[in-house]
């Protein structure tokens, strides 16, 4: 009887109905508590109360309608519903000092340890980011409160995130939209069983604004999700060596970011597994479409990302093991198909206020990449139907890497991960470094304006499988490079129209033995 109760009062109030099991008892609207609503007042005391309120009784949902509410700091606890109706908005304080840290962070809702938490409705939290910011900068420089001042602008810990929830269970966010963070939007650490459900994220008001982090936490459900962000869009991290952040689908999402669309790390300790993404769409997205990265010694495995559209992009893929501190940990089986991506020859952020920094060296356009580390390759990656078409213009009076100097790309094992990272490099379709079984399956790549550089090399490669790799637009130098390459297979692998030449083989490098009838333009 209670369950049908709370289902006909959801019904007849039009309340978000998320977790309806959690036994429930009542609606409690947050002007009956002394909420003023009128964006001015601070109703932080009366929206608390409204929520403790709701969690002495057993479980409820909390409403705001009709208003702005200016808040500070509120702790959501278990089994408890925060509703933001349409036309309304919680609205973060622009002073630090109503803030409260929670697990090292400040945030405008927090939770630690709780149990069928949600936040839903099409109503509107809002950070004021910038004016909070701001605010922080002054007590920075007036010494009231410490900083690195990093980048010149306050460290992340003092600035307060949408959302921060850490160590709880069944929580999920329906149909709301985020605005104007002045830090990461909303990170979730340690959580299991948490649904993302059509969350709009516009959040470009200062720098850090990572559109959702999801940190060591397990059973996730991300979908339906659009998300503007002045930072990586949707960023999984782990910074625990006991914890992962496994099971985690992602599917039917649109992110345009200042940094990277997808990104798995930088903070890499424990790593990423089993891991599905389906269906993302990328747009003006200043860094990778795709970003892979295990640095802290953690394992990132058994990742499977399809069906990825992403127009006007700085990189398409960047897969990476490198060891910036801890012992190298392993990046291993590894899916991506179904892809389309233009990279341009420009900014792709050009116009955003907030833009991605320069690379301050002369470089052409940056290829995509897979490097491990020597004798720590990546192991078991397979592309499978992708299109990339760049924008090309490589040219040697700008930068250049002789195919006979391979060694003179960097390395850079403990430097932060990046597809700039290693500088000029000498492909600008892929480029491949100390990996184990790699396969290119019905592969197409293209350039608008004449590149002169290789569109594949390939160095300390064990197991390179070329399947309907089809390169439309020729340079000056080969079009594949082996570099000290063992086991090169390759079938239906055409050579484009007025290119040098189709492989260059160099420093030991083998081919796999395979039927006469399957090879076909293998040398």
């Amino acid at each position: 009887m209670m369950k049908l109760r709370i289902v006909a009062l959801a019904i007849a109030t039009g309340l978000c109905l998320i977790h309806p099991t959690f036994g429930q008892t009542g609606v409690l609207d947050v002007h009956a508590f002394g909420a003023v609503g009128d964006g001015k007042t601070k109703d932080t005391a009366a929206l608390q109360k409204a929520i403790d309120q709701a969690h002495a009784s057993g479980g409820g949902t909390v409403v705001l309608a009709g208003g702005s509410f200016l808040s500070g700091t509120l702790e959501l606890k278990s089994h408890v519903t925060l509703q933001v109706e349409k036309g309304a908005k919680l609205l973060g304080s622009a002073a630090r000092d109503d803030y409260r840290k929670d697990s090292g962070w400040y945030a405008l809702l927090t939770a630690a340890d709780q149990d069928g938490i949600a936040i839903c409705g099409e109503g509107v939290i809002d950070g004021q980011g910038r004016l909070l910011a701001e605010n922080i900068w002054q007590m920075v420089q007036a010494k009231k409160i410490p900083d690195s001042m990093h980048a010149n602008r306050p460290d992340e810990k003092n600035r307060p995130m949408l959302i921060h929830f850490n160590d709880c269970r069944n929580v999920k966010l329906k149909d709301i939209t985020l605005q104007a963070s002045a830090c990461w939007v909303q990170c979730f650490e340690h959580c299991e069983d948490l649904v993302l459900d059509h969350i709009r994220v516009d959040s470009v008001a200062f720098w850090n604004n990572d559109g959702v982090d999801i940190v060591d936490c397990r059973k996730v459900h991300v979908l339906n999700c659009d998300i503007n962000s002045a930072d990586d869009g949707i960023c999984l991290k782990s910074h625990q060596a006991d914890r992962a952040c496994q099971d985690v689908l992602i599917e039917h999402c649109k992110v345009r970011s200042s940094a990277s669309a997808l990104k798995f790390g930088t903070a890499s300790v424990g790593g990423f597994k089993r891991v599905q993404v389906r269906d993302l769409h990328v747009y003006d997205t200043y860094r990778s479409a795709v970003a892979l990265e295990v640095v802290d010694g953690g394992t990132l495995e058994d990742v499977d990302i399809s069906g990825v559209e992403a127009r006007n992009t700085g990189n398409a893929v960047f897969i990476r093991l490198g060891q910036r501190r801890g012992d190298i940990g392993s990046l291993r089986n590894v899916s991506i198909s179904d892809m389309s991506v233009a990279v341009p020859d420009g900014r792709p952020d050009e116009g955003y206020e907030l833009a991605g920094p320069p690379v301050r060296r002369a470089h052409n356009l940056f290829p995509s990449s897979i490097c491990g580390l020597p004798k720590h390759p990546v192991q078991n990656v397979r592309l499978k139907n992708i299109t990339i078409t760049y924008g090309g213009g490589g040219r040697r009076d700008r930068a250049v890497i002789p195919l006979n100097a391979l060694a003179k790309v960097p390395e850079q094992e403990d430097k932060y991960p990046e597809f700039s990272m290693f500088g000029e490099l000498p492909a600008w379709g892929f480029y491949c470094r100390h990996v184990e079984g790699v396969k290119f399956q019905n592969v197409k790549l293209s350039f608008r304006q004449k590149d002169y550089r290789s569109a594949l090399v390939a160095d300390d490669v064990t197991g390179l499988e070329l399947d309907g790799f089809q390169v439309l637009s020729a340079g000056e130098e080969p079009v594949i490079v082996l570099n000290n390459v063992r086991g090169v297979q390759m079938r239906d692998c055409p050579t484009p129209p007025g290119a040098a030449a189709m492989i260059r083989e160099q420093n030991g490098t083998t081919w796999a033995r395979v039927p006469d009838e399957q090879m076909n333009g293998t040398k």
